[in-house]
């Protein structure tokens, strides 16, 4: 078993700070996008790896919730980060030096109130935040800042122009750490799981799941549907749900199972939101 953790982005992302809330003696295996991190789990070169999942702002990444299916990986665990973005740049410059600000459009998009009092700085799309203060260290780029964490200014020898620059301060991202392999954990550790199933256009069929999952004493914290490509008008639907006690857990599996089409437990784990 290799010691490496795949994240999206490089060190100082905020994958690369929920690998290290993980495990920080895994080393981590650098992915520019999700798709070559699911490949590096699928090929082995690692047998973890960390993606975000959904936004207390901009929602969820239905892409990501696509690729844990289709590929058939396993979440393990989840684990929730605050959000903060930071303005940083090359020592020895002011916020009126800084002529570019680039960053992922998402970052970008939770800072705009921000550059509203800075309509000299323009604002410029990249892959990722802290691919961006990379960047500006290695060739020592002047009149440019990055909006990333402070992990990366620290990593990367970048000094603060501005702190917490998002107009919502209260920012949380939903990370889970996904596997290959499903991980046997214990019973009695476990409160919360991630469930896909695919539903018939029939009246009433979605109300009878949920009622189901109500009767047997689940709480629903999540329910996200998306189109089946193949079947125009047909969707699945991908639940997180926790529970008091894994009996619950199970008595509603043995009932979605025979209700439910394509019924799928994408994870079972231990609510990180207590």
């Amino acid at each position: 078993m290799n010691n490496l953790v795949a994240i999206q982005g490089i060190k100082g992302s905020f994958h690369y700070i929920v690998a290290q809330h993980y495990d920080a003696s895994m080393g981590v295996l650098e992915c520019l996008t999700f798709d070559t991190l699911v490949d590096s789990l699928l090929n082995g070169k690692t047998d973890t790896a960390v993606m975000a999942i959904e936004n207390s702002i901009a929602g969820s990444i239905i892409p990501n919730y696509a690729l844990i299916d289709t590929h058939n990986l396993h979440i393990k665990g989840e684990y929730y980060l605050d959000i903060q973005h930071n303005l940083m740049a090359l020592s020895g410059q002011s916020i009126e030096d800084i002529k570019e600000v680039h960053s992922h459009p998402m970052a970008l998009l939770q800072c705009k109130q921000f550059f509203k009092d800075y309509p000299h700085i323009k604002l410029v799309e990249a892959k990722d935040t802290a691919d961006v203060a990379k960047l500006i260290s290695d060739e020592q780029l002047k009149g440019i800042a990055a909006i990333a964490s402070k992990s990366a200014a620290e990593i990367f020898g970048l000094s603060l122009l501005a702190e917490s620059i998002q107009t919502i301060k209260h920012n949380e991202t939903r990370f889970v750490i996904v596997k290959k392999q499903k991980d046997e954990n214990h019973k009695d550790s476990i409160d919360k799981a991630s469930l896909k199933f695919e539903l018939s256009s029939k009246r009433g069929s979605l109300a009878t799941v949920l009622n189901v999952m109500s009767d047997c004493k689940l709480n629903l914290t999540k329910i996200q549907s998306l189109p089946i490509i193949e079947t125009p008008w047909k969707y699945s639907f991908f639940v997180d749900v926790t529970f008091e006690g894994y009996e619950h857990f199970e008595k509603a599996k043995s009932i979605l199972q025979l209700m439910a089409e394509n019924f799928k437990v994408l994870g079972e784990y231990k609510n990180a939101r207590l």
